[in-house]
């Protein structure tokens, strides 16, 4: 397999560990999802993660995403990384090397309609072991737990 991102580590198809590793993909390499049903409805949900106060809480603060695939951005810590897929009201799709990285990651965040609720996921492909994978869990959920405070906070 190759990896698309041209990491040196990649992952291939003849590991062994891809049958027992929930976290260990046969596309993405390690990955980590979290995801969480808010009761608010998806254009809030929508507002708030693809506008400036959303953005800089899941990517960085000082991040500007441009729905334009290609487009580049920076955060103010040095993460850096350009838009793969921008679907309004579905998704966001970007790469983000953050700093002190050797290598790229892909980030994709969606929001699902739920009845009056919405489905909110993080999802993060490309990650260099477990321990990375580990530590971006303890993030995304973070992540996730300020996104929700600040959704029930504002009208």
């Amino acid at each position: 397999m190759t990896d698309p991102l041209n990491r040196a580590d990649a992952w291939t198809r003849t590991d062994p560990l891809a049958v027992s590793d929930p976290g260990l993909t046969q596309d993405a390499g390690w990955q980590i999802g979290v995801s969480r049903t808010v009761p608010h409805p998806l254009a809030k949900v929508w507002d708030l993660i693809s506008g400036p106060t959303g953005i800089s809480m899941w990517l960085g603060p000082g991040a500007v995403l441009s729905p334009t695939r290609g487009a580049k951005y920076a955060t103010r810590d040095g993460a850096v990384g350009d838009v793969r897929g921008y679907r309004d009201r579905d998704r966001i799709r970007v790469t983000c090397r953050p700093p002190g990285w050797d290598h790229f990651t892909t980030i994709q965040v969606t929001v699902t309609a739920k009845g009056d609720k919405t489905l909110l996921r993080f999802h993060q492909e490309w990650l260099a072991n477990p321990g990375e994978r580990a530590r971006q869990r303890d993030h995304w959920t973070a992540v996730m737990d300020r996104v929700t405070g600040a959704l029930d906070t504002t009208p």
